[in-house]
């Protein structure tokens, strides 16, 4: 086959250059977003094991994957993970890493993260610890801003992700923020995703990206801002993000971005590059699509060239997710995100 014919490009033209990895669907916090204390974890057995995540990722990075990211659940809840990123890194070592983490496991970690050069994305949704507590259903601020320090001087490239709630957590745009202020961190405000059965996700709880921008906008000078490596072949290294750098009234610019994903009000599917593995084996093309394709057993018993025709398979058939937000009327997945993969 031409290499040409081997790429991962969709009925659209978009071609597929960022895998989505989920490690686990178990995490140590219930974020009353994502999960609920009910809500029962894979069973081990259906879970891919970490070899065959490797050969996963050899296939998808044969078709031209540039770019992976480890998520769960919470990937250092799956005993071994340090030890698989650092066989990943070896294996494929023209990879840049990434890693979304709550940030509560990860202290053992750093050092090896910033020798393997990863790049981490910390979920974090509010700096009160009651708030936290009642977010996440566990006391662990402190263990998770402990931890985000010693990134920071470690110098570890650093985003803080926030699911933006009206009620829950927009008093605290002015704190969140400003971790970007001196500190070269980034940080994103997430639109809240109506996804999952269950669900808690209300026109109440929804901040939307215009409300969120008009809050900065009462404490900082705005300016767009791109980064050096926005246009061209590496432009998908930027995201999703619409992005700026604040100013404040004593003229002094932010180190690091001021980022909003518009998920909810103005989707970036035209643009959008990415497949996810879930941790049981299956490739979504679309978060807010259910449609999945599985791919472990046919690892297991065929080998990697039958996954092979299956990510094509499954790019080829990707669809546009904010053409099924617009006809939805509920929730526009069954799974909630813990199973998808953050």
């Amino acid at each position: 086959m031409a290499q040409d014919d081997a790429r991962l490009v969709d009925g659209h033209g978009r071609q597929v250059r960022y895998l989505r990895i989920s490690v686990t669907d178990r995490c140590n916090l219930c974020c009353r977003y994502c999960r609920d204390e009910q809500t029962p974890f894979i069973p081990h057995g259906d879970i891919l094991r970490f070899e065959e995540i490797e050969e996963i990722i050899a296939v998808a990075v044969s078709m031209g994957v540039r770019k992976l990211r480890f998520t769960g659940g919470e990937p250092f809840a799956r005993k071994g993970f340090q030890d698989f990123l650092r066989r990943v890194h070896l294996r494929f070592p023209e990879m840049g890493l990434r890693l979304t983490t709550n940030g509560t496991l990860i202290g053992g970690a750093l050092e090896e993260l910033r020798e393997l050069g990863v790049s981490v994305n910390l979920s974090l949704d509010t700096l009160d610890r009651s708030r936290f507590a009642s977010i996440t259903g566990r006391d662990l601020l402190p263990t998770v801003l402990e931890n985000m320090e010693r990134m920071m001087a470690m110098g570890i490239p650093l985003k803080i992700n926030v699911v933006a709630m009206r009620g829950v957590n927009d008093g605290e745009l002015y704190g969140l923020a400003s971790l970007c202020m001196d500190r070269n961190v980034d940080v994103r405000f997430i639109e809240f995703m109506p996804m999952g059965e269950g669900s808690i996700w209300s026109e109440d709880l929804f901040w939307p990206a215009a409300g969120i921008l008009a809050e900065a906008s009462r404490h900082w000078t705005l300016e767009p801002y791109r980064p050096r490596n926005f246009a061209g072949p590496l432009a998908e290294e930027s995201g999703p993000a619409e992005l700026w750098k604040l100013r404040d009234a004593q003229g002094r610019v932010s180190q690091g971005s001021f980022g909003l994903i518009t998920s909810v009000t103005h989707g970036f599917c035209a643009s959008c590059n990415r497949l996810r593995l879930t941790a049981e084996g299956s490739l979504r093309t679309c978060l807010y699509d259910d449609k999945e394709y599985p791919v472990r057993d046919l690892l297991r018993t065929r080998g990697p060239e039958a996954v092979r025709r299956a990510m094509l398979e499954a790019v080829a058939q990707k669809p546009v997710g904010s053409e099924i937000l617009a006809r939805s009327r509920g929730p526009v997945a069954r799974k909630r995100m813990s199973a998808i993969g953050g």
